[in-house]
């Protein structure tokens, strides 16, 4: 099991309160978060990388349908549990549990909140302190210890993991004479980094976020970033959102398969 060998104890934020329309065929009914993939939220599947690390301590973000997140966390012994309902007595006998040693807050932060509102919300939970951050519908097998320790080293505000997506589609090599030479099954993008997430924020970030309007991705980073205050943590190794119904199949099929590379705890 990885362990944290940076010495850091920080709390680990989660924005979990999108509608996430893009993937509406299972949102109509839950956040995106509470997505299953192998029987699991996504969103315990990020947290169980975290915990793997050594971080237990939890902040989500919620709003859409925040209160399934909450109905989860409030039965979470229940759903770890063997237990028997003995109703003629009104008993209740647990027989066995195996459940993390998590702390989870869990914040309403709006219905149609902005990124950067929601992570103001939770500003009176967090105190002047450092704090990791990332989204409740991504997972990666990225090095907690490694991310910290860059952030250390470099004093930034912002440290953001920074990956390289797979292309959608797989492209096809022509010679002169327009004959397919080569497939790509899964070539990487055009070369940019994106924002994969998995960020360490240190609490001068909150000096930027104004309202519920504010989006932390656009003007607070920008500014922090025109600071020279943002650090990118290159990251190659797995990373895969779940923004489609498409890629929610494709980390189910993953998963069945025994190829989760994120499973990063035993």
């Amino acid at each position: 099991m990885t362990k944290n060998t940076s010495g850091v104890v920080m709390k680990v934020v989660i924005l979990a309160g999108g509608m996430g329309t893009r993937i509406s065929e299972e949102s109509d009914q839950k956040p995106k978060p509470m997505i299953e993939i192998g029987g699991k939220p996504i969103l315990w599947h990020i947290m169980k990388h975290y915990s793997g690390f050594g971080f237990n301590e939890f902040i989500v973000c919620l709003g859409y349908k925040g209160y399934l997140i909450k109905e989860y966390f409030a039965n979470y012994f229940l759903h770890q549990s063997d237990v028997t309902f003995d109703l003629g007595a009104n008993k209740t006998t647990i027989h066995s549990s195996v459940s993390e040693s998590w702390k989870v807050t869990l914040v309403d932060t709006g219905i149609s909140t902005m990124t950067g509102g929601r992570i103001k919300r939770i500003q009176p939970y967090i105190g002047n302190e450092p704090f990791m951050l990332t989204y409740g519908d991504g997972v990666s097998d990225v090095d907690i210890n490694k991310l910290i320790l860059l952030h250390k080293k470099t004093h930034a505000d912002v440290t953001m993991t920074a990956i390289q997506p797979d292309g959608r589609f797989g492209v096809l090599e022509l010679d002169e004479n327009h004959m397919i030479t080569r497939f790509s099954e899964k070539p990487r993008g055009d070369g940019a980094w994106i924002n994969g997430g998995f960020m360490i924020c240190e609490p001068k970030i909150f000096n930027y976020l104004e309202s519920d309007s504010t989006i932390f991705e656009r003007e607070p980073l920008e500014k922090t970033a025109k600071d020279g205050k943002v650090m990118a943590y290159q990251h190659e190794g797995f990373w895969q959102c779940m923004d489609t119904l498409r890629d929610k199949n494709h980390l189910e099929s993953l998963w069945s398969q025994g190829k989760a590379r994120w499973k990063t705890w035993n």
